[in-house]
């Protein structure tokens, strides 16, 4: 019989930890002597431990316990080290600058993991993306980092810190569904507290109730749209809707539909002012009337005693893409959604300039994303090399295209550490000077913290990630976890279940229950078709407990839905 694991075996593991990453991530290339543990100067590399079989590596959590935080805030994995490095390098900054570090969030709409150069795609799907390559070689390209299966879930959990099971929307709110943030408490909200100027830009998308809009949402100004691309267009487009474009009873349904058709501006505890009417022709060039806004707005925080916040979504590459004339044909793949990509490329170096023109790109950290995985079932789209697409939960349908960027604090390289968008707010709050429990206690009562603090695993130079397991829902339903390199899977999406013919993603098909026993190696099979459960045991029952870890969690913090699917419980 095994021995029962007390409190001293995890403080061994602790401890454990602790000697394998020096006090923290700097994993320096380890050489076995007389049996110990020597670290030497280099890279990052394997750990070896006395004379026990092989190595242990950075960024795998299996087999050590999570720190709690707070009672309301997931726990996470601590690399006191680190933590110091990046807190003398904050420090150093604002002594320098003389305030809190900008922070903008540039969120793109449905583009797959592939498709920039930076992850093997841009000129080889013949959409070349150089400037935003070039910028994420100097940052830390993030390759497994994680969204939602589909756009409003994403941006709540950007907005919120919390996953969908928590914050409530469990998918797009569409023509005027209810469902929104309803006064919760944001990102924007807790830094606004803490004295920055927020400016949201784009694409909206999480409730356009009053109580939802983003002007109401802790963001001083607004710019953009309250939905979605398609919503505005399809209807009116009879290339893509005929049976709505060409019959008025039909198209004047949708014109009496309750949600906003227009291009917005709102400024804080304002009312949502109507800029233009989104029509096929507007719409060809809205990323580059949002541009132009990004553009003042930024020109304008130059040399500011404030510090601020840019969410920045674009309406590109989500379908229908309708190039604007510069834009056509620009690409060598010369198709809508290819032409789009050379576009997002070009509006990101707009911007990344303007930061260098007025001096603010030393105090700028950038994250760079897409909301979800590619959308399958249009064409053109996106490409990811993994399994599924939008609106699944396998891995093609939520690791997203990431790196983050900030000249001279973070150094140029990569890391498979796991990320979640949960975790942008508590780190832009840690940036903030808030930090540990306190940004729990910023989340109010009863509201569960689903992100962790990843300051230290971003600007420490070898830092590892703070992140011990990614959770993945499809609706209300725990869908799987993964813990370093294997996912545990307990349901999962078939697009061709139905529909044998025609296009297949991850709103098309069915959803199933494993039969109990689905676990795959991501390294060794990113694809997703050959499970290793039964085989690999000693690492699935482990990998299985940290789902009984948050189904606990789930009993203090119940699930809230305010917008889902009718399937699934």
């Amino acid at each position: 019989m095994g021995r029962k694991r007390t409190g001293r075996f995890w403080r061994c593991a602790a401890i454990a930890l602790a000697v394998a990453t020096g006090g923290h991530a700097a994993w320096a290339q380890s050489v076995p002597v007389g049996g110990g543990v020597v670290q030497g100067p280099g890279t990052p590399g394997p750990i070896k431990r006395g004379k026990a079989p092989g190595y242990d590596f950075q960024d795998q959590y299996i087999g050590i316990p999570g720190k709690s935080v707070a009672d309301n805030m997931e726990p996470m994995i601590d690399h006191p080290d680190q933590t110091a490095e990046a807190g003398k390098k904050l420090a150093d900054l604002q002594r320098k600058t003389g305030k809190k570090p900008n922070i903008i969030v540039f969120l793109m709409d449905d583009v797959g993991w592939m498709d920039f150069g930076f992850n093997g795609g841009g000129v080889t799907l013949g959409a070349p993306t150089p400037d935003v390559d070039k910028v994420a070689a100097q940052g830390l390209v993030l390759t497994s980092a994680y969204s939602q299966p589909s756009c409003s879930p994403s941006r709540a959990t950007i907005l919120t810190g919390q996953l969908p099971i928590h914050h409530g929307l469990l998918r797009p709110p569409m023509y005027g569904e209810a469902g929104g943030l309803n006064g919760k408490p944001t990102i924007a909200s807790m830094l606004s507290a803490q004295g920055y100027i927020t400016q949201a830009i784009g694409k909206w998308h999480v409730g356009e109730n009053e109580g939802s809009q983003p002007q109401n949402a802790g963001f001083d100004d607004f710019r953009g749209f309250l939905s979605v691309s398609d919503m505005y267009t399809e209807w009116r487009d009879p290339n893509f809707n005929p049976e709505v474009a060409l019959s008025p009873t039909r198209s004047r349904l949708i014109e009496e539909a309750p949600f906003n058709k227009y291009d917005v501006h709102a400024a804080k505890g304002g009312k949502i002012e109507n800029v233009g009417l989104i029509t096929v022709d507007y719409s060809r060039d809205l990323d580059q009337r949002w541009a132009n806004y990004a553009v003042d707005f930024l020109k304008r925080q130059k040399g500011a005693s404030k510090p601020f916040f840019l969410y920045y979504g674009t309406r590109g590459c989500h379908f229908d893409n309708y190039p604007n004339a510069f834009y056509a044909g620009r690409s060598p793949a010369r198709n809508d959604y290819t032409d789009c990509l050379v576009e997002m490329n070009d509006i990101f170096a707009r911007l990344y300039k303007t930061l260098e023109e007025t001096g603010e790109i030393d105090n700028t950290m950038i994250v760079f994303t897409s909301d979800n995985g590619p959308e399958q079932e249009i064409d053109p789209h996106g490409r990811t090399p993994f399994r599924g697409g939008k609106g699944s939960t396998w891995e093609g349908g939520v690791r997203v295209p990431t790196f983050v960027y900030w000249k001279g604090m973070i150094g140029p390289r990569k890391s498979d550490g796991l990320f979640d968008f949960a975790d942008i707010l508590p780190t832009s709050l840690s940036l903030a000077g808030v930090k540990g429990a306190a940004i729990g206690e910023k989340m109010g009562a009863g509201n569960y913290l689903d992100g962790v603090d990843q300051t230290s695993f971003l600007l420490a130079d070898n830092g590892a990630s703070n992140r011990r397991s990614i959770l993945y829902f499809w609706n209300t339903q725990f869908a799987a976890v993964r813990m370093d390199e294997f996912k545990f899977t307990m349901l999962t999406q078939d697009p061709y279940a139905m529909t044998p013919n025609g296009n297949h993603g991850g709103f098309t098909g069915t959803v199933s229950q494993t039969a109990g026993g689905t676990m795959f190696n991501l390294y060794a099979n990113p694809q997703e078709d050959n499970s290793v459960a039964i085989r690999h045991l000693p690492i699935a029952i482990p990998v299985g407990a940290e789902i009984a870890r948050y189904q606990q969690v789930l009993r203090k913090y119940p699930p809230k839905v305010q917008i889902g699917f009718t399937t699934g419980k």
